[in-house]
């Protein structure tokens, strides 16, 4: 592995891919839809959810990491199918043909678990039957089966993702840290959900073994950090980052529900759906607990990091002073 495009390179992971890429001499291009600076050599700026790539745009590339894609939303409805499977199935076909006629040996497509399903109490593997629900997922999972099984390229990985953290100030943790400091987060009930989660440099790293080891070829693997976390040890966790106070009182589960079937009924009535929901209620407290077994087992490297040790560095991207110790 010499030459390689990083599709995506401009989002959060990507940014980490190649910064790690670079360090360790590889020649990176970059395949962004607008043009961003970055730790690459060159830029293909391009829209694979709407344009084909040139003939000659991959020429001496070896390996790709197909990171590009439109992201699972909270917002998500049926009415979004159409643009998910643009950009996440369509998208990577047209990435698979340009690859195919340049040459390319190897891919790897990051996934993610929604390409499963929603998940449920028990803890789930690459050997769980699929059955994606929503939009986001379905194209993935078609994504995936592409990648795999399409006959494009003699070489290809799926890496199925949970949820990301690490060093930024975008997504669901980052918000849930800023609520919890500015006291707009009520303390949730512990409810034992569990949910897994992965650190972007762990992320990295095991995404750079499925390129190189030759028993990654063909395979599907889960990627988590090994812990599962409940939604109580998250508040509780970013309350000691933060060092703030547990509050006494923790919002009642009658209530919670309560609230997320008003959010229904609001949704329902102005055709759109409400910021609290039973659908956002099943994702703060529900379960989407899996296991990286596999890759542990297949490829003799596992995560290193856990959430309690990257909760400083979020805190220190969103501008946060955590209080002083008493």
């Amino acid at each position: 592995m010499q030459r390689v495009l990083v599709t995506g390179a401009s989002g959060f992971i990507g940014k980490h891919l190649c910064a790690r890429l670079k360090a360790e001499g590889m020649e990176v291009t970059a395949l962004m839809r607008y043009r961003a600076e970055g730790p690459w050599d060159s830029v293909i700026q391009i829209d694979l959810s709407q344009e084909s790539l040139p003939t000659d745009a991959l020429t001496g590339i070896d390996t790709i990491f197909h990171l590009a894609g439109k992201a699972h939303a909270l917002s998500e409805t049926r009415q979004d199918e159409a643009e998910y499977f643009n950009t996440n199935r369509s998208g990577t076909c047209r990435l698979l043909e340009a690859a195919q006629h340049a040459g390319v040996q190897r891919l790897v497509f990051f996934s993610s678990v929604k390409a499963m399903g929603e998940g449920g109490d028990g803890c789930l593997n690459e050997e769980t039957p699929c059955a994606p629900e929503t939009p986001y997922g379905k194209s993935k999972l078609e994504a995936e089966q592409l990648v795999l099984t399409g006959g494009y390229l003699p070489e290809s990985v799926v890496l199925r993702l949970t949820m990301v953290y690490g060093p930024t100030t975008k997504g669901n943790l980052p918000r849930m840290v800023q609520a919890i400091d500015e006291g707009r987060f009520p303390p949730l009930p512990q409810v034992n959900n569990r949910r897994s989660m992965v650190h972007v440099d762990d992320v990295v790293t095991l995404a750079l073994a499925a390129a190189i080891q030759p028993a990654a070829v063909g395979a599907t693997y889960i990627i988590t950090d090994g812990q599962p976390y409940t939604t109580r040890e998250v508040y509780e966790g970013i309350c000691a980052a933060l060092h703030k106070p547990l509050p006494k009182w923790t919002l009642p589960m009658l209530l919670l529900t309560l609230l997320a079937k008003l959010g229904d009924a609001i949704g329902q009535l102005r055709g759109r759906r409400f910021m609290f929901d039973s659908d956002a209620m099943d994702k703060l407290i529900g379960s989407a607990w899996y296991s990286s077994e596999k890759i542990q087992r297949e490829l003799g490297i596992s995560a290193q990091h856990r959430l309690q040790d990257a909760l400083p560095e979020i805190i220190a991207q969103l501008g946060i002073k955590p209080r002083k110790n008493p």
